[in-house]
């Protein structure tokens, strides 16, 4: 637990990057919010095109192996990004995102079954929850230190700010703000490569998985209904999750939150409160089923609220987090950071009701919920599209079939066990 608790820590940590990394590099490279948020696309496509390969991987070297080159390739993508910040090429900057989110693909298919397994089935979304708090716990960290490192004097690079300047000057300033990123990522690299040893001769134990097993039907997992259609849950989950975490900045600074970079640790705020009442309610006081009904009901109504309250209001806020020192935001910005407390439940308590009876397809049956992330890659794509064409706050109405997809499955579509259909 304390491994796998270190490696989530450590996915959290490139995660939630993103969600201050998406601002930064509009700025860098001179983009709109449909541009920016390829960094969304390129992130998270990555779950999809690699997921297969990465049960490939793991069913020939083992879940502890299978993690440890995880972190090898996360560390060659994070060093990626230095020749990208010094050239400020945006193109360079999707190559190491993708890299990244490879190796990553490649962990998360491997813990998560391993965390399911380890223990009993009907606490595994207590497990995944404590999982979780690390992971978000990360995401509050990361936005705070990154806008420490990264956005102070930002004011300078504000779109007035840049427009009044010459094409060499501007060239110029974007340039000395790309380089910030270079010892950061490089620090990173680092720090993975030495986790990497840590991981490859640790005494983590094996779980019995594909490879003792006799050999899986190619789309023999397709035949589990509660599996397919707990990937495309996810598939919506991982959306709207990455638009609450990941474009809250954004739509900060389009409605002049002056710490528009750290409002992704809002969100992550919201989600760690959340895993907290996971940790301590499943399954005592609530079941998984249970906790999925409440996450889509309360998604729901958070969604409208994003997309109906006030941009000027800040109420809520008051309410809410002031008390504790926190700056307000607009009511607005606060309903889609409370996405995080509504999101928090619904990956623990999908990963256990969509492997159930999966058996000797447990590991394809993962790599197959790996690439419902996809979710997180295309999604936000049409967030951004639509935010340019129809306004960013009205665009945030994409997310609700997301949360009713979610709905069904934790009503009726994770007792499914076949496609027939029985009068």
């Amino acid at each position: 637990m304390a491994f796998i608790g270190l490696l989530f820590f450590i996915l959290g940590f490139v995660t939630w990057l993103n969600g201050s990394l998406i601002p930064f590099l509009k700025i860098v490279c001179g983009l709109n919010n449909f541009q920016a948020l390829w960094v969304t696309f390129a992130f998270y496509i990555a779950y999809t095109v690699m997921a297969l390969p990465a049960a490939s991987v793991l069913r020939r070297t083992g879940y502890r192996k299978g993690m440890a080159l995880g972190l090898g390739v996360m560390a060659a993508g994070a060093l990626l990004f230095i020749p990208a910040a010094i050239t400020t090429w945006y193109g360079l900057f999707m190559l190491a995102l993708f890299t990244l989110a490879s190796g990553m693909t490649l962990m998360q298919t491997a813990i998560n079954p391993y965390i399911v397994c380890i223990g009993a089935r009907d606490s595994a979304a207590m497990r995944i929850s404590v999982m979780g708090l690390l992971n978000k716990a990360a995401g509050v960290i990361v936005p705070l230190v990154f806008s420490g490192l990264m956005l102070s004097g930002i004011g300078h690079f504000s779109d007035a700010e840049l427009a009044a300047l010459t094409p060499a000057a501007r060239d110029a300033l974007r340039a000395e703000l790309s380089m910030r990123l270079v010892l950061p990522y490089a620090a990173m690299a680092g720090c993975l490569l030495l986790v990497m040893l840590l991981v490859r001769f640790s005494p983590l134990q094996e779980i019995a998985g594909e490879q003792a097993e006799k050999p899986v039907e190619r789309f023999g997992i397709l035949r589990f209904p509660q599996l397919v259609l707990g990937a495309l849950s996810l598939f919506a989950y991982v959306g709207v999750e990455v638009i609450a975490g990941d474009t809250i900045g954004l739509y900060g600074r389009n409605l002049g939150v002056e710490k528009f970079g750290i409002l992704t640790s809002y969100t992550m705020s919201f989600m760690v409160l959340g895993y907290i009442v996971g940790v301590l309610a499943i399954p005592k006081f609530l079941s998984q089923k249970e906790a999925l009904l409440l996450s889509a009901i309360s998604g729901i109504g958070f969604t409208a609220g994003v997309a109906l309250s006030s941009p000027a209001s800040t109420g809520i806020a008051q309410v809410l987090v002031t008390w504790a020192g926190v700056p307000a935001v607009p009511d607005t910005v606060m309903f889609l950071a409370m996405l995080g407390f509504a999101n928090a439940l619904v990956w623990p308590a999908i990963w256990p009701l969509a492997l159930e009876g999966l058996g000797k397809y447990t590991a394809s049956g993962s790599a197959l919920l790996i690439m419902g992330i996809a979710g997180g890659a295309l999604l936000p794509m049409l967030y951004g599209h639509l935010s340019d064409n129809r306004g960013p706050q009205s665009a945030y109405w994409v997310m609700l079939p997301c949360y009713l997809l979610i709905l069904f499955y934790a009503v009726k579509g994770h007792r499914l066990r076949s496609w027939r259909i029985v009068p």
